[in-house]
């Protein structure tokens, strides 16, 4: 009886182990591209009440959209106070998600009206509204195309004028996908994405979709110090000095950051 107690509990433990191993194998960040932490190198004030969608710096200015039915908006903020300086609402029935600006235009998703806005950079005034199939989720461009994210592992490229449908990528990671991609940035020649409910960021060939890298951002709000959906989210770059931000969804703060090797 002794012997055959042991025999279960071995199996008992052995079947534990590779049950975590699995979790595990699902929940490590990738060994092969690599992971790199971030250092702060300074902090601005963001505005708490504000549900990040997308974040960009375009001629040294902050541009954000958030999102939430009745609060969605594209605002132009000043980036060491955190002012609202111009800001411009939604209709109450639209879910204000990713923005971009190219070519002196903002472009505006929204989550599941399957409606982009568009409006001029200066005025805020709407220019005209374009329609795309399934839900909006973030969106960046390379200078050419528009990309975007829908919440799966796929990025769809679009035409800017006629808003047409012009390649997809399927972002994968050693071969698995890697879904719930949300805001996006394009920064030297790579997609980098936020992913819902993950304190990372993940770095993304633009032509195969093949991960190139993570970045680990969990050290910046830890999770017993925000609510639920308060998650990592905006992503900017400003390409003339070559300053990196993030902030997230209700955050407090925006960060300037730093790429540090691990």
């Amino acid at each position: 009886m002794k012997k055959y107690s042991r025999v279960l509990g071995l199996a008992a433990i052995a079947a534990a182990l590779a049950a975590g191993v699995a979790v595990w194998a699902q929940l490590r960040p990738s060994a092969v591209p690599g992971i790199v932490a971030a250092r702060v190198v300074a902090e601005y004030p963001h505005d708490p009440t504000a549900f990040t969608q997308g974040l960009v710096i375009e001629g040294g200015q902050l541009y954000e959209s958030t999102g939430q039915y009745g609060h969605s908006s594209i605002r132009r903020v000043e980036l060491t106070s955190g002012a609202v300086e111009q800001i411009e609402r939604l209709n109450f029935t639209y879910f204000g998600e990713g923005m971009t600006v190219l070519d002196d235009r903002i472009y505006q998703l929204t989550w599941k009206s399957q409606t982009a806005f568009v409006y001029d950079l200066e005025s805020f005034e709407q220019i005209e509204t374009r329609r795309y199939r399934g839900e909006g989720w973030g969106l960046t461009d390379d200078g050419a195309s528009l990309i975007v994210s829908n919440g799966t592992a796929t990025l769809t490229f679009y035409d800017p004028a006629t808003f047409g449908v012009t390649r997809a990528i399927e972002v994968r990671d050693e071969g698995a996908p890697v879904p719930l991609l949300n805001e996006l940035e394009y920064i030297d020649g790579e997609i980098w994405a936020n992913v819902w409910y993950d304190d990372r960021i993940v770095r993304v060939d633009p032509e195969t979709g093949d991960v190139i890298g993570w970045i680990d951002l969990s050290h910046l709000v830890p999770r017993t110090q925000r609510g639920r959906d308060d998650v990592l989210n905006g992503i900017a770059y400003d390409e003339d000095s070559g300053r990196l931000f993030v902030t997230g969804k209700n955050w407090p703060t925006l960060y300037e950051i730093e790429l540090v090797p691990l």
